[in-house]
């Protein structure tokens, strides 16, 4: 059984990730679609130093936080009851494995952009990422199996996001020019940000469907009425963060292009004319 916290912290280390992912991308495009390659990490333009690595930062700490709370704080250093792992933190360590992916991958990416000891391409780059996508995935997908009712439902949803993470992430390394995978990496990340955060506020929150409460660690339902109609509701929300995502991808394409694309249209047409 999750919590409203453990729920909230990746949610928002993903929705962040994911949004700069997205205007980056399309920034990129509009201002150069014949050299556009697709980025497993945007830095941060006009700045130099550490804040240029700002995402990469953010992965890393965020990881090491979240970790630390899941290997740290919430078994109070108690590991080992009667000679085998504490079955009551077994969770906690099951998480602190796809932690540490995201921070070995955050890590890496961060020696090799600032370092000559390991000068890896954005294609491997892709493929760390989709490797600790998958450790995500793999986690959550067996959460899944003993997950059920309402709260299984809603961690399958978040099995199908993760999964498009990893498959865009893939995609990313084979298709390098792509703009469509490097926007829908970005889309991805990002709408796996927001259904944490709407699995936190509907399962551990105040958006509990009617005739559903949470009973100590489990989710229980008045009738099968009552779990269909949360089902129910579950694909309203998706539906309407998939929307609300798209209409935000276009706005921002919208805005890039009339402010940036022109600019540097003109640009290419000055340079052309003094040729």
């Amino acid at each position: 059984m999750g919590s409203f916290k453990g729920h909230v912290v990746p949610g928002t280390l993903f929705l962040m990730v994911g949004l700069w992912h997205m205007w980056c991308s399309v920034y990129r495009y509009v201002t150069g679609p014949k050299s556009f390659r697709v980025r497993v990490w945007n830095p941060v333009p006009g700045f130099g130093g550490r804040v240029r690595y700002l995402e990469l930062y953010m992965v890393v700490i965020g990881a090491f936080i979240d970790l630390c709370i899941e290997l740290v704080y919430s078994p109070h250093l108690k590991y080992f009851v009667n000679g085998i792992l504490n079955p009551n933190h077994m969770n906690n360590f099951e998480h602190s494995g796809m932690l540490i992916m995201f921070f070995i991958y955050g890590l890496i990416s961060l020696v090799s952009v600032k370092t000559s000891l390991l000068p890896l391409p954005d294609g491997t780059l892709c493929l760390i990422g989709a490797t600790a996508f998958t450790s995500e995935y793999l986690l959550f997908y067996f959460h899944s199996t003993n997950h059920t009712g309402l709260e299984g439902y809603y961690h399958y949803i978040l099995v199908l996001l993760i999964g498009l993470c990893v498959l865009t992430s893939v995609l990313g390394a084979l298709v390098p020019s792509s703009f469509p995978v490097d926007l829908s990496n970005g889309i991805a990340i990002a709408l796996q940000g927001l259904w944490f955060y709407q699995t936190a506020f509907t399962l551990y929150g105040p958006m509990m469907p009617d005739g559903c409460q949470l009973n100590g660690n489990d989710i229980t339902c008045r009738s099968a009425d009552s779990q269909i109609r949360g089902e129910l509701l579950a694909n309203f929300q998706l539906f309407s963060m998939v929307f609300g995502v798209f209409v935000l991808v276009a706005l921002s394409y919208a805005f890039a292009n009339s402010r940036f694309g022109r600019a540097h249209r003109d640009g290419l047409q000055n340079a052309a004319d003094e040729l």
